[in-house]
């Protein structure tokens, strides 16, 4: 009767009971005499068994409660998780038989964890803030940990076979890769069937033992194109090994005077082969958008890794390409309204020289050409050649702003890009975007991770010393009966080559010399693209100033680290960069310095033994493998410093 609700009820059977009782007695003495009997019976028989009902339930509860206990205590000691109790001093005060049986026959109570097993104790301290359960690592096993500090308990769940099994899972999901042979066809072509038989099966041995080792499926689908399958596991091993099979080739064919290079694209981390298999093709294109001789690696949605690119870009003999550009673009010039022309921020000559170049083009298909251009932070040298341009009214109202060129442009109009191909640097990201899928790239500088989406058509190649040679090269394949490229045009494009080449003394190949011989053969003036190039007094001394404050690095690498609180401009950066490659033993020169737009930034030049694109590239920014540059925000000089200096030993 301790439950109230229980004691309403039998209130309420009690009260009827009397009622019924007094009633029958009204009616008859023997009828109240048996009902009241009746009921006296039933209470005592519900009494006795109430009674035994609560003693029965107490002693389910009971036994119950005993189990529980039980089964506490045997689970504590028997289940297979390892308990572990530690007082204030991180002595073990008790371990359950299943933990015991990792530390062997050891007598473990009383002594302090860290002189037990230093590992699990640094495990143990390092998680010891997380609430949550988190896996760890101890000697060859894997844990699920779970610490509760308010009683120091420590609960190790083994999930090693687990683990193990979705180990084996990651590392058997399957890579597809291609495999080009970069210049096969530049290296054959002189060579009789014999040769080219004997180089084939070279190059078809050495893909197949470097398969075989590392146990992947390769087919050859065309005289300078392979097909790979592969496992995750197999490819963090080829990664270790950095691709050594490029290096390999390269050096064993240059000793036969027959340099042949490799480029390889690898697509992993999804189940759809069709697009693993896309993206195999879209690496590829991009290691030999870079100038071949290098792997890339990356999945569906990551960050491209790459390998290799030690090399300079080898020179294509032939100018097939460069006539199939310039037919294909006078194609697309056929098809549009309008042309805009536009380099990257900034401009220096060889975007600009490249822009004027690609403005004739344009005229000699008779298509209006837009060049745009912002005027602001503009190059001494630029400057000097739009108040030179003011000589050519035609040329100079061609040149206009982003924002006229936003609204001139219509669905038909097509935009190239050069000297570039990032959006993110163009000179105007609005007028990329609203032109997206009508646009062109053309330009000499590797190609990176970021580009352009729907290009209708790119031409992008590294051994090129500059956009200006490329650009030069198609003015050949235009038409006779139009108007010449003029003077300015042509000195322009001039000292385009002339700056990106170091006056033709670095990525200096034949096509740059019959580039320039042409140019001075319709006009060229080299008077005035060295008046282009001088620099006034205040630059001059200043990058004097930055190279007074250069730093060696093991004799090899030199950085220049400019002041905290002061400016500099970025082609006196780039000056200062240069000049100390003229130092006996540098091999690479960077210089680091506070930009107009407060950005840190750093130009980076070798002597073509060491790879600055590489460097920039994990800065965030990109190049050539002996020219390249970056810009880092929200970080402070020193910061820049230090983080470069980090990147350089990484490669070193």
């Amino acid at each position: 009767m301790e439950n109230e609700k229980l004691r309403i009820i039998a209130v309420m059977v009690l009260i009827i009971s009397i009622v019924c009782t007094v009633i029958s007695f009204i009616v008859s003495a023997i009828l109240g005499t048996i009902i009241a009997a009746l009921v006296i019976v039933t209470i005592g028989i519900s009494f006795f068994v109430l009674k035994a009902i609560t003693e029965d339930t107490n002693e389910y509860i009971s036994d119950l409660s005993y189990r529980i206990k039980r089964g506490e205590q045997e689970s504590l000691i028997k289940m297979p998780v390892g308990v572990m109790f530690l007082n204030e001093k991180d002595e073990i005060e008790w371990v359950n038989p299943y933990l015991q049986k990792y530390f062997g026959q050891e007598e473990i109570l009383g002594r302090k964890l860290d002189s037990v097993d230093q590992e699990l104790f640094s495990v143990i301290k390092e998680n010891s803030v997380e609430r949550k359960p988190v896996e760890v690592s101890w000697r060859e096993y894997r844990f699920q940990l779970l610490i509760e500090n308010d009683i120091h308990a420590v609960y190790l769940m083994d999930i090693t076979r687990y683990a193990r099994i979705e180990q084996h899972d990651r590392d058997t999901d399957t890579v597809i890769g291609q495999i080009f042979i970069d210049n096969y066809d530049e290296v054959t072509q002189t060579m009789n069937d014999k040769s080219v038989s004997n180089i084939s099966n070279y190059i078809t041995n050495e893909l197949s033992n470097w398969a075989k080792k590392y146990q992947m499926y390769l087919k050859r689908i065309d005289d300078d194109h392979f097909f790979i399958l592969a496992y995750t596991s197999v490819l963090g091993k080829l990664e270790d090994n950095k691709f050594k099979i490029l290096d390999r080739i390269r050096e064993r064919t240059s000793k036969q005077n027959l340099p042949l290079t490799l480029s390889i694209g690898l697509a992993y981390g999804e189940d759809d082969l069709a697009l693993l298999s896309k993206v195999a093709q879209n690496n590829l294109d991009l290691a030999l958008g870079r100038g071949g001789d290098q792997v890339v690696v990356k999945m569906p949605e990551g960050q491209a890794r790459f390998y290799g690119g030690k090399t300079n870009p080898m020179e294509k003999r032939t100018r097939v390409r460069a006539r199939m550009i310039s037919q294909a673009l006078q194609e697309l010039m056929s098809q549009t309204d309008q042309i805009f022309v536009m380099g990257h921020k900034y401009p220096d000559m060889d975007s600009i020289g490249a822009c004027l170049g690609l403005r004739r083009i344009a005229t000699m298909n008779q298509k209006k050409c837009w060049i745009v251009l912002d005027n602001e932070n503009l190059h001494s040298d630029v400057t000097r050649l739009m108040d030179e341009l003011s000589q050519y009214p035609e040329i100079k109202g061609s040149i206009i702003s982003v924002e006229e060129s936003l609204e001139k442009a219509t669905k038909q109009s097509l935009l190239i890009m050069v000297d570039h191909s990032k959006p993110s640097i163009s000179t105007s990201q609005e007028l990329y975007k609203k032109l997206a899928n009508r646009m062109m790239v053309i330009d000499h500088h590797r190609r990176g991770e970021e580009f352009p989406e729907n290009p209708i058509l790119v031409y992008i190649e590294p051994y090129a010393s500059s956009t200006c040679e490329l650009i030069t090269e198609m003015f050949e394949y235009q038409s006779r009966d139009s108007e010449p490229i003029n003077k300015i045009e042509a000195t322009a494009m001039l000292t385009g080559i002339i700056i990106d080449t170091k006056s033709f003394t670095l990525r200096t190949g034949t096509r740059t010399f019959d580039a320039a011989s042409y140019l001075r053969s319709v006009g060229a003036d080299s008077a005035m693209a060295q008046h282009f190039m001088k620099e006034n007094v205040d630059n001059f001394l200043q990058r004097n100033h930055l190279i007074d404050r250069v730093e060696f690095v093991g004799n090899r690498v030199a950085i220049c680290v400019g002041e905290k609180d002061k400016v500099y401009d970025s082609v006196i950066a780039a000056q200062a960069a240069d000049a100390l490659l003229n130092v006996s033993g540098v091999e690479a020169s960077y210089v680091v310095t506070q930009r107009l737009d407060g950005k840190i930034g750093i130009s980076a030049r070798s002597n073509g033994k060491a790879n600055v694109q590489m460097v920039m590239e994990e800065l965030g920014g990109g190049g050539h493998l002996s020219n390249a540059a970056t810009q880092l925000k929200d970080v402070t000089i020193e910061t820049a410093k230090n983080e470069l200096m980090k990147v350089i030993d990484e490669n070193s």
